[in-house]
């Protein structure tokens, strides 16, 4: 067993385990892919401690049990499309594959796009699409998704992403208003209408394309 398998295995039994992470989809999915491949090379020896990891442009790789705990509520099934919103460089993404055939990854920022394009190439995962554009619009193009899932923590969801989810789809973002705590929040589009309910708290960076607007000052 090399150094990173012997983490991987760790941060199973001793992090997701521990933390209600318990689908059995959702652990071999983190079992196999290799995260140490996800991070920049100053950040391998350290790919598997429960922190977000900084990846540059004031972006990150969220901690492994907020990621876990997140796509176990997704529920994601083989035949879902799944869009990753700031997917960075594609670790959730790569997970997701696991679970589905078809994900596609939205990321604006071109390096993180290239890196997450090499990360799953290495791994030899052909079904996801990694395409570059502004995160708030999300990408109507494949349209409409069975899951919707953001990689880092969102002031809230605009409505354009929300008008991308399909009937009884399921949409996993960590809310985090203005000086307030996240929260982990799954919201899911039943006849028409769309209904979100609490999760759990989750304290994650926001990815910068969503920040909170600045309040009016009189």
């Amino acid at each position: 067993m090399t150094v990173f398998e012997a983490a991987r295995a760790h941060m199973i039994e001793s992090q997701l385990r521990p933390n209600k992470v318990g689908d059995a989809r959702v652990l071999a999915a983190l079992a196999a892919i290799r995260r140490e491949l996800f991070v920049p090379d100053r950040l391998k020896p350290v790919a598997y401690i429960d922190e977000d990891l900084p990846l540059g442009a004031n972006r990150f790789l969220m901690k492994p049990t907020i990621a876990g705990r997140l796509l176990q509520s997704a529920a994601i099934e083989v035949t879902d499309t799944v869009l990753m919103v700031g997917a960075g460089t594609g670790y959730e993404a790569a997970l997701a594959a696991r679970l589905t055939r078809s994900v596609v990854v939205l990321e604006e920022d071109p390096d993180l796009a290239r890196r997450a394009r090499a990360a799953l190439v290495e791994h030899s995962i052909a079904s996801v699409s990694v395409v570059e554009g502004p995160l708030p619009l999300g990408y109507r193009q494949r349209a409409p998704y069975d899951v919707i899932f953001f990689c880092g923590a969102v002031a809230d969801v605009p409505s354009e992403i929300a008008a991308q989810l399909g009937e009884g789809g399921r949409l996993l973002a960590v809310i985090r208003p203005a000086n307030a705590v996240g929260r982990a929040m799954l919201t899911t589009r039943t006849g028409g209408v769309l209904a979100r309910r609490g999760l759990f708290d989750a304290s994650i960076p926001l990815l910068p394309a969503f920040l909170p607007k600045p309040a009016f000052v009189f």
